[in-house]
């Protein structure tokens, strides 16, 4: 009887309660829900634009419940922030906007693309005139209206009001009991909860989750990949400069020793380092890419086919300055109407000051180079001297004293006859008859030297 009654047991437990546990573990780790939150702290850019891309691919893989963007900025380029827009409009995934403190000019547009929208206390959304990099006046009307465009179909995507869309770019549109002819429409919290543009006010990310109806779920924080840390790090300006400063100095010693060497790969390193994190980022476009080649080319004509130092020279240098400087800015086929005057600075900066550094470093260090033992070692940095006994020829001593005639007119150089051989030589300075009776001198070099044999 315990015997049976022991079996019972086993069986019970191993075979019913151990599988219902087990399932409904499974079953709670299935019903987990992923909230999926990544910042949008920095300026509207093409890096911004990388970076919310590669965050909402990584929420789609992860299979997010809720996207969440952590919003404080004051906007930027119209058409990283068009880009990110779209991709927020056309997301499954629900995508909330928590604005901490502002959401401006393309922060609002991006905001607005959002399915909800929540605030914190003391944050503001609007103001969304289009405006000059460099001087921050309000852009040609071109522009005002193509953001007014996406503001309204923005808005009426997610069934806000488009007219109040369209005032937050326009100050003349004048939207009644909302805002007056004249100016541009920024809500505070109460007032965005007041007319549409916010669902509520919220102290954390958690509030909102709340809000949502999730209970059982895990917040997952975007974090760069350790690639686009490196690519951060190239971005840099410091290591930027670095890099220019690689590219002129390995141009150089290349062409001081043509052919392909160390400076050369070393050079061409260093540019693809410069470029591709630009590139890879939506900074360098194709057409810089160009203008920085054709200026490499341009200088090798000037060296190499037309000596000398002229037009093809100058170019030369121009196009390879300006096409390092343009891959650092944000600009649209030579448009840089959106590019802030203090990152145009920043670039122009990074360029000459790595250039003329470059071009210090080179005619300072090069006359000592030889004289670095480290150097040494790769490569042959010691002079022959004729007083210490070197010489070179190209016959062997045999000729010296051997006589002959000369074959052509020597005026000085010419050609002679010894032992029925013919030899290039050449006199002492004085004209030597064609016929006349002749003496090697010297056979230092290729040639030999002559003199008159008087006997």
């Amino acid at each position: 009887m315990k015997f049976w009654f022991s079996l019972s047991i086993y069986i019970f437990v191993n075979f019913i309660v151990v599988p219902f546990v087990q399932g409904q573990t499974e079953q709670s780790k299935d019903s987990l829900k992923t909230v999926y939150v990544f910042e949008m702290k920095d300026d509207i850019d093409p890096r911004m634009n990388r970076k919310v891309r590669m965050a909402m691919e990584d929420a789609v893989e992860k299979k997010a419940a809720l996207i969440i963007v952590h919003m404080d900025t004051y906007g930027g380029a119209v058409n990283d922030a068009d880009d990110i827009r779209t991709s927020f409009l056309e997301s499954k995934i629900p995508i909330v906007s928590f604005i901490d403190k502002d959401a401006a000019s393309a922060g609002a547009l991006i905001s607005i693309a959002c399915d909800s929208i929540y605030m914190a206390k003391g944050g503001s959304i609007g103001a969304a005139t289009v405006v000059m990099g460099g001087s921050g006046e309000a852009a040609p009307d071109k522009y005002q209206s193509y953001m007014r465009s996406m503001m309204r179909s923005t808005a009426e995507a997610r069934g806000r009001n488009p007219q109040i869309a369209e005032a937050m770019v326009d100050e003349n549109i004048e939207v009644e009991g909302v805002s007056k002819s004249g100016e541009v429409i920024t809500f505070s919290v109460s007032e965005a909860i007041e007319n549409g543009f916010c669902e509520a006010q919220v102290s954390s990310i958690e509030e909102i989750v709340a809000r949502y109806g999730l209970t059982n779920y895990e917040i997952y924080k975007y974090s760069p990949s350790a690639t686009e840390d490196i690519i951060s790090l190239f971005l840099n300006p410091a290591v930027s400069g670095f890099l220019i400063l690689i590219i002129f100095a390995g141009i150089y010693f290349e062409i001081q020793t043509p052919g392909i060497g160390f400076p050369l790969v070393a050079s061409a390193i260093a540019m693809l380092l410069y470029f591709i994190p630009y590139y890879l980022t939506g900074l360098a476009n194709n057409w810089e890419l160009v203008v920085f080649i054709v200026g490499i080319v341009l200088l090798a004509l000037e060296i190499f086919v037309v000596p000398g130092f002229g037009v093809f020279g100058i170019l030369g240098i121009v196009c390879i300055l300006s096409g390092l400087t343009m891959g650092m800015l944000p600009n649209e086929q030579f448009d840089f109407t959106f590019v802030s005057s203090g990152k145009l600075f920043a670039a122009l900066l990074t360029v000459i000051l790595a250039a003329t550094i470059a071009t210090v470093l080179i005619f300072t260090l090069t006359p000592k180079i030889n004289q670095w033992e480290s150097f040494s070692r790769i490569s042959l940095a010691d002079t022959q001297q004729k007083s210490e006994g070197y010489t070179s020829s190209f016959y062997s001593q045999e000729m010296l004293g051997k006589e002959g005639v000369s074959h052509t007119r020597l005026m000085p150089s010419g050609k002679v006859i010894i032992e029925d051989e013919m030899y290039d030589a050449y006199s002492r300075g004085e004209f030597i008859d064609k016929g006349e009776k002749i003496k090697v001198i010297s056979t230092e070099g290729t040639s030999l030297r002559v003199k008159k044999n008087e006997v």
